[in-house]
């Protein structure tokens, strides 16, 4: 599952993941786990280059070590390197596909404190940022192999999506 910070991703993933009874990763849950570092202190402390080499050997190692698992990427994990293609090589790739103005509502009901790209920004910043941040990844996102809006959408429909139906 792939889309901005905020879309849904682990939440829809957690819920497919139970309905297809298999594993659920949510990939910055993995790097911190590993590591023993908040993703805010690994962008800290090595900035974001290095942290998205984390990112993709974490992408790398969790297809190795789980053939069936659905996977929640970071936001930015299929906009680096080959991520889209590595990811679409693996299994389906879904995009949750949410408005901005949604992911504004979302993520300001939650410590932006926690998410590095985000802390300290005021709201109009905080805006300015998804609003181009989202136009910006839209070109991997929409490589994805099915596109949903996640607003309105439920494990149901996303088991359908991955049985094919």
């Amino acid at each position: 599952m792939l889309g901005m910070m905020g879309a849904g991703k682990s939440t829809l993933g957690r819920e497919l993941a139970a309905a297809l009874q298999c594993t659920f990763i949510d990939l910055d849950e993995y790097i911190i786990a590993r590591v023993q570092k908040t993703i805010a202190e690994l962008f800290e402390q090595h900035g974001p280059d290095k942290f998205r080499v984390l990112e993709r050997q974490a992408l790398e190692a969790v297809t190795k070590e789980y053939t069936n698992a659905v996977i929640a990427t970071g936001g930015g994990t299929p906009c680096f390197f080959d991520n889209m293609a590595f990811i679409n090589s693996k299994g389906k790739s879904i995009f949750l596909d949410v408005p901005a103005q949604e992911i504004f509502n979302r993520l300001k009901a939650t410590d932006l404190t926690a998410r590095p790209l985000l802390a300290c920004k005021t709201d109009a910043a905080l805006k300015e940022f998804i609003t181009t941040t989202l136009a910006h990844r839209m070109e991997f996102y929409r490589q994805a192999h099915h596109t949903i809006s996640s607003n309105s959408c439920t494990a149901k429909e996303l088991l359908a999506i991955v049985n094919n139906k």
